[in-house]
């Protein structure tokens, strides 16, 4: 008789089943797409489909799940969608990377006004402009978790004056770190923001009418973090107005209505949350759950727990 495996793990595709290879022995392998009832009764871990945790949540409700390991960073709201008593572990390790690239292009596909010379070239028309720039500005981040982190190194080479907004203020990496008591008096001083706080009650509208109406006028605001750390209205009120820029690949709501005045505003850069979607995202989630299935394994607690455990 064949002896029962150690560790039963589902992954949502074939191809992240080839990629976490070669697995430990007496790991039970199943590709579980999640559009069907659970293939298995118990299993030690779940990788959900990406981007779906809300649309899939009820499908792990019955199943004794030991783990559900997200391939994203967020995990705002997820308390609410799983079902009671899983241990949840994000993405962390996954996407600062390509995030953070994405906050960069952003910014300078704004400063340069790149989206202007993309529909002249549509247009066939010649128009030469003088442009902001990224150097010498005076930059915020909203944040310095690893993403903001991700955003400070890749920022040391553009002779930026560089301030980060955290929890609580510090010297880290070289970066001076404001307290987001001081949030307003750090905004008068930022010519470009770049947010990249989780979502979350604790964060929802940080960046409020108040706080928008504390930049100077031709601030630039960038969100790679989650949409509702900005008050939607009050930003389209400031660049209709021209006197705020936004460079957004996270909105409030999301997607955003066809009808949205953020699609058409002159000064306003949207992109479709595709901050973490990018070549670098498959072979870091494959070692993720890679060593995710290697600690179970061995006995080990999981890494990223963020929910329950």
């Amino acid at each position: 008789m064949t002896p029962a495996p150690n560790i039963v793990v589902s992954v949502p595709t074939e191809r992240l089943a080839a990629d976490i290879q070669p697995l430990p022995e007496g790991v039970d392998l199943v590709v579980w797409p999640m559009d069907g009832p659970a293939p298995r009764e118990r299993f030690d871990m779940v990788v959900p489909p990406y981007m779906s945790m809300e649309s899939i949540a009820e499908r792990m409700r019955g199943v004794d799940i030991g783990l559900v390991q997200s391939q994203s960073i967020g995990y705002d709201g997820m308390a609410e969608v799983l079902p009671a008593g899983l241990t949840f572990a994000n993405a962390a390790s996954v996407h600062e990377t390509a995030t953070a690239e994405l906050a960069l292009a952003l910014t300078l596909a704004a400063q340069r006004r790149v989206p202007e010379f993309v529909r002249a070239q549509d247009a066939h028309s010649w128009k030469a402009r003088f442009s902001e720039g990224l150097a010498d500005r005076r930059v915020t981040l909203l944040g310095f978790g690893g993403v903001g982190k991700a955003i400070a190194a890749r920022l040391a080479g553009f002779e930026v004056e560089l301030t980060a907004i955290a929890s609580r203020a510090r010297e880290e990496d070289g970066v001076a770190v404001r307290s987001i008591d001081d949030l307003h008096a750090v905004l008068a001083e930022t010519e470009i923001l770049i947010a990249s706080l989780p979502g979350g009650d604790a964060t929802r509208h940080v960046m409020d009418a108040a706080a928008l109406a504390a930049l100077p006028d031709g601030a630039l605001v960038v969100n790679v973090g989650r949409g509702p750390l900005i008050d939607t209205d009050a930003l389209v009120a400031e660049v209709r107005a021209g006197r705020l820029r936004a460079a957004l690949d996270v909105v409030d709501p999301e997607p955003l209505p066809e009808d949205h005045p953020l699609w058409a505003l002159p000064g306003a850069l949207v992109v479709p949350h595709v901050g973490g979607a990018s070549s670098a995202m498959r072979p870091r989630i494959a070692r993720l759950v890679r060593r995710q299935i290697e600690r179970l394994a061995a006995g080990e607690p999981p890494l990223n727990v963020v929910l329950g455990g």
